[in-house]
Order: structure tokens, then sequence, then C-alpha cells
């Protein structure tokens, strides 16, 4: 059918069976909804008063400081300044004291805020169903990805704020972050993934104390950290070590939910983490926070580019041992069936267009939000196509993730986020 969008935006052609040609755009998202539905835009009164608004008048000055110099005095352990880890909310007087439930599985935690449940409606393409990736680094200046355009290292106290600020304007109000860690701080099991007082901790205090209903994803393995760029401990004969790597990665889920992160995504893709992560967060208070697994994560060409931004490439060998092989198909259902029973909260397809037919699969075979990662390389590749002028990149660009969408997929991680929810609410870029 065809459906015709507001004035401010471009007239975009969607064929859905059994639904009426009842567009809703308001200047958030665009959905596809029976005619019966009503949809308003929702904001929840906010009473947090934040320590930026009390001893802060503007953004943080800069201290002129090369990259160098910034990553040599958190070496050194000059570690900058953050907000502190946040209090923990006191129930109401005479609330009973109980043991937690020895729940896996916990429903509500999709259901705790609004940009959750918005970004887990069904039949949408709008901003809340977008996650942004960021990469982040230790100094001052946003440092251009060559092989990404549009994308930055970005100063993880200037130039991540002005992003996310940007981003919350169209609605995007999920982030993803990504590390480019200091190889000083590098080594064969990767502690500095814990350290609670790293660039990613750091980072989400930041975040947190600055917008405090801003969801916050983690990237949860060790190649930022790894001396080997693997994603776990590597062997002396090459073999990366499962339960031992698990080990770590429980810690460093625990660490990034105690900053504040509301969902903490493995992405090591290690045998039976989810649920040692689960039980890791669960005996530590964080009930609440969702885990988001890297259910089926191939070894794939088109990560490329994303190795760049964070100068993680293996130091030798491949990811063919843990990461799945692109020709398999059936294999992602016995993935798809440990992480459900381990107890994750969110199953997510990595790559994501060139494996559509693994998003419907697990779609099909879960009653679980499914996510889509779509890769620095299928980024890339529609940027160059439009830089050259072999596509049309904009049109392309919402194609993709309608496709994705499409698929099954409820929420799409996308470096093309801030631009596509621009061109969704009718902004010019």
């Amino acid at each position: 059918m065809n459906i015709m969008m507001a004035s401010t935006v471009s007239p975009v052609k969607f064929d859905y069976v059994g639904l009426k040609q009842t567009p809703v755009c308001d200047g958030n998202f665009l959905s596809l909804r029976p005619s019966s539905v009503s949809v308003k835009q929702r904001r929840s009164p906010n009473f947090v008063i934040r320590a930026s608004e009390i001893h802060n008048n503007g953004p943080i000055k800069k201290l002129g400081l090369s990259d160098a110099e910034c990553e040599d005095a958190v070496v050194a352990g000059n570690v900058p300044e953050a907000p502190p880890i946040p209090p923990k909310p006191a129930a109401p007087s005479g609330t009973p004291v109980v043991p937690s439930l020895r729940l896996r599985r916990r429903p509500r935690r999709n259901r705790r805020l609004p940009a959750l449940r918005d970004a887990f409606q069904e039949t949408t393409l709008a901003p809340a169903n977008f996650v942004y990736p960021l990469f982040i680094h230790e100094g001052e200046e946003d440092t251009p990805i060559g092989a990404m355009p549009g994308c930055y290292r970005l100063g993880w106290r200037h130039g991540l704020l002005k992003e996310v600020s940007r981003a919350r304007d169209v609605g995007v109000n999920s982030i993803v972050l990504f590390p480019k860690v200091p190889d000083a701080l590098k080594s064969p099991s990767g502690d500095e993934a814990y350290n609670e007082n790293g660039l990613v901790p750091r980072t989400i205090r930041l975040l947190k104390d600055k917008y405090p209903d801003l969801i916050i994803y983690t990237d949860v393995a060790l190649d930022p950290y790894s001396s080997d760029g693997h994603d776990g401990i590597v062997r002396e004969d090459g073999v990366i070590m499962n339960d031992e790597t698990v080990h770590q990665l429980c810690k460093q889920a625990v660490a990034q939910a105690r900053a504040g992160a509301d969902v903490v995504s493995p992405s090591d893709m290690m045998d039976g983490r989810v649920g040692e992560i689960r039980a890791a967060l669960d005996a530590e208070g964080f009930q609440h926070v969702s885990i988001m697994s890297y259910t089926a994560k191939y070894a794939s060409s088109f990560y490329g580019p994303f190795r760049e931004a964070l100068d993680s490439n293996p130091r030798f060998g491949d990811k063919k041992t843990y990461q799945m092989n692109p020709a398999n198909y059936r294999e992602a259902l016995i993935e798809t069936s440990e992480d459900e029973a381990e107890g994750a909260d969110i199953l997510l397809v990595k790559p994501g267009l060139p494996y559509l037919d693994i998003i419907r699969l697990l779609r099909d075979n879960s009653s679980l939000p499914i996510a889509a990662y779509q890769v620095s390389g299928e980024y890339s590749m529609i940027k160059a196509g439009g830089v050259l002028k072999m596509i049309d990149e904009e049109r392309v660009m919402l194609e993709s993730l309608m496709c994705l969408r499409r698929a099954g997929a409820d929420i799409i991680l996308t470096y093309f986020a801030l631009q596509a929810a621009r061109c969704l609410c009718g902004e010019k870029r």
C-alpha cells in the first residue's frame, strides 16, 4: 500500500498485510498500526537532581592535553574525576526483608522503563528501535575513523556528551559503548575489563549523571582489553580458554552494572556465559539489569572497520573456534535454546542484512525480543556507494533498516541511528 507521511517526511512505500493505512508520525517515530490505535508521545516526569546541575555551570573544561598525555595520566594512576557510583534506592519503611527469588527470567526487566517499552513495540520503525554504537577513548578530541565515514572515537567527557545529546534530540535514547583502551592497560587476562574506575564505568557514571533516563548497553568481552586481541584468554597453544574467560566476563558485567548500565551484552560467544553472568548479577543485587546475548554471532568478514576503530584485531589466528560458521543455519537454534534457558532477556544476530534468514529463524522460535547488529562493514559499504553516487545513500539506509525490522528484529544496533532518526523525523542533515 502507499503510505503518505507528514509533509516534512518524504513518502515511503510499505506493504503490510492486515494493517489499515494509518501512518502516525509525531516527530519522533514512524509507526504502522491498526486504525483503532492512537499513539501519543509519553514523557515521564523527572524528579532527579543531578550533580552536574548543582556543581557545573557549563561543559567540563578541556585541559589542552594530547591523547597520549591523557592515556599516560590514566596509566600512571591519575584518573580524571567522574561522578560517584549512584546510591541504591531505599525501600519504603515497613517493607519486609526477603531473599531474592531465584529467578532466571524476570519479564519485568523489559517493561521497567518507558524507553525499553517503546523499543519493544511491534511493527514500528522508530528512533526508539535504534541502539547507537559509540566509540570512546581517553582523549579530549574526537578522532575520525577512516574506514567508517562519519564515525569518530569520541572524547568520553566532551564529544560523547554532544553526540548523545544530538541523538536524544531526535528520539534515539539507547546507546552501546565500545572503548579504545590504551595498549599499556591491556594484558593476556584482560583484567582492565573489570576496573571499576576504567574508561567504560567512568563513562557510564558520567552519562547517567547527565542523562538519567538514557538506556546504556555495554559490551561484555575481553578483546578491547586483551593484549592478544581475542575475546577470551588465550592458552600458550593458541586455544581460547572458555571457563576461565567466563569468570572474567562475570566480573566485567558486575562492574558495568554497578556503574549504572541498563543492559550488559556478552559478545564473546563463550559457552555458558549467559547463565553465569545472570547468577553473578543477581548475587550482587542487579536483578533489574538485562542481558542481551550475542546469540548468533558469526565469524564474519564484515567486522573489519570496527576492529580498526578499536585497534582490536587478533594478534594471531582468527575467531572461528568460538564465533559461528557463516555456512551454518540450524546451529543458531542450539545457541538460542541455550541462551533462553540460561536467562537471556534479548537475543542478538550479528551481522544483520546478510543474515536476515537467521533473524527470522530466531523470531519464529523465540518469544524474546530480537536484536540485529548492522555492523561496520554494512555501514561502510552503503556510505561508499553513496559517495560514489552508485546508490541513493538515504533511501538504501532506510530500506536496509526496514528489512531488518521486517525479518523480525525488534531493535537494531546501527551506526546510522542518528542519521536515520533525523530522516524519520523530517529533519535536514
